[in-house]
């Protein structure tokens, strides 16, 4: 495929800062460009003008944005903040006060560089994005065996990716670095290497203590020195959410943005879980490379906001607006901290429980967890998949199955009900199993 000239000019940019990087994009990351001759361009110069016959929305005779009352009585949004469509790239002031949220939430991005954030729809479509970027097919991306199964739809179903696992924990019941370490010595298709790193892990709610990142980070880090372009998608969907001390609470993001020009690290993240906002849909991309220039990150920016163009056109401006808003409210930071602490009390009354019943390991065994919305238990005598049934038919609860795994989401439980969780699925695995 010929190139577009706006493309050329990005890749130049790219390779003119960073030449590794221009080699970690797939073909359609080196081919896309948020194009700036054309429409957007054109209705950009008409702003101000008298007559603006550029633009593709409706407006009322006094320039505000058509709207129908109905659907207006229940929005308490200026029009202009809900109606008109977003740009690609998020809107400046979301994008810009994001930036400002991950640096205070994570303070060892002191005095490094990153990008700015590109605005998604949510953390599926940044996923996705970073997919479109970065992933050509028969590419492999590496990463725990207990995942999130939307990863197969996305990389592989879309783009033609593979996954390569490897066991999450070791015996000892830690992140399996090893296991890490070995994929990456693997050999690798040109040199290039995609990780995918999701903590607090979904299913598991795992989240590696500081000790396992250093070590994942060596790990990585040793790949980039061998000469590999490694590429680390970072989903950090439940950030924020870890209920222990001793566990790693920043995103690994913090270690991996400045690591070595061969790494790029792309944290994947949004208000979906951290502001509960699931059906809002606003996610964010922000890059960090060891070295990155502006030019550098502009361009990035630019083939993200260009995939997205040709993708979803932008994300919710109304959603962006509510968010805006809540962030600069006086009492945003009390209630967050209040959700925080019901789904602490929750994780408390799960390891309390666990704690109580000794019994129940004589039927399932507690997978380790200190973060997120999931803990995982593994079956020891009935089938997962019977068990599931089983609980759903006669015991009126439900839970995820992922072969061998039973993924039970206490933020979703009322606490009140945990215990009678864990009961139903002692007895549900005793009537099975016969013991």
């Amino acid at each position: 495929m010929e190139l577009d000239p706006q493309a050329i000019k990005l890749n130049d940019a790219i390779k003119g800062a960073n030449p590794a990087l221009l080699d970690m994009l797939s073909a359609k990351g080196k081919a896309i460009f948020f194009p700036k001759l054309g429409i957007l361009a054109q209705s950009a110069e008409a702003n101000g003008k008298e007559i603006n016959a550029t633009i593709g929305i409706a407006l009322e005779d006094d320039g505000s944005p058509v709207a129908l009352a109905s659907i207006s009585k229940n929005l308490n949004l200026p029009a202009a903040d809900a109606y008109p469509y977003a740009p690609s790239p998020g809107r400046a002031d979301i994008r810009k006060l994001w930036k400002e949220m991950v640096l205070r939430k994570n303070p060892g991005l002191a005095g490094k560089t990153l990008s700015q954030p590109v605005v998604t729809a949510a953390l599926t479509h940044g996923l996705s994005m970073a997919g479109y970027l970065f992933c050509d097919e028969g590419d492999t991306i590496i990463l725990p065996d207990l995942f999130w199964e939307n990863y197969g739809l996305i990389f592989t179903h879309a783009f033609g990716a593979g996954l390569d696992t490897f066991p999450t924990y070791t015996e000892a019941g830690g992140f399996n670095v090893e296991g890490l370490r070995a994929k990456l010595r693997a050999p690798a298709v040109r040199g290039k290497k995609i990780v995918l790193l999701n903590f607090p892990n979904n299913p598991s709610g795992y989240t590696p203590l500081p000790g396992e990142v250093k070590e994942i980070v060596a790990a990585i880090s040793e790949s980039a020195h061998r000469g590999d372009k490694v590429v680390v998608l970072i989903d950090d969907a439940y950030f924020g959410l870890v209920f222990e001390d001793g566990v790693y609470a920043q995103s690994i993001f913090c270690e991996l943005c400045d690591l070595h020009p061969n790494i790029l690290a792309v944290k994947i993240d949004g208000a979906t879980k951290e502001d509960y906002v699931w059906g809002f849909r606003v996610g964010f991309l922000t890059y960090g490379i060891k070295g990155g220039t502006p030019a550098l990150y502009e361009a990035l920016e630019a083939k993200t906001g260009g995939a997205i163009r040709g993708n979803i056109s932008n994300t919710s401006n109304p959603a962006q607006s509510l968010l805006v808003r809540s962030w600069s409210a006086g009492e945003y930071a009390a209630e967050k901290k209040q959700k925080f602490e019901l789904l602490k009390r929750r994780y408390d009354e799960v390891k309390r429980i666990l704690a109580a019943h000794p019994e129940y390991r004589e039927q399932f065994t507690p997978l380790p967890f200190n973060s997120g919305y999931f803990m995982c238990i593994r079956t020891l005598k009935a089938d997962s998949e019977k068990l599931r049934q089983k609980l759903l038919t006669d015991y009126s609860t439900g839970t995820i199955n992922f072969g061998g795994v039973l993924r039970l989401a206490f933020s979703a439980t009322p606490t009140a009900k945990l215990a009678k969780l864990f009961d139903n699925i002692f007895k549900a695995s005793k009537e099975l199993s016969g013991t």
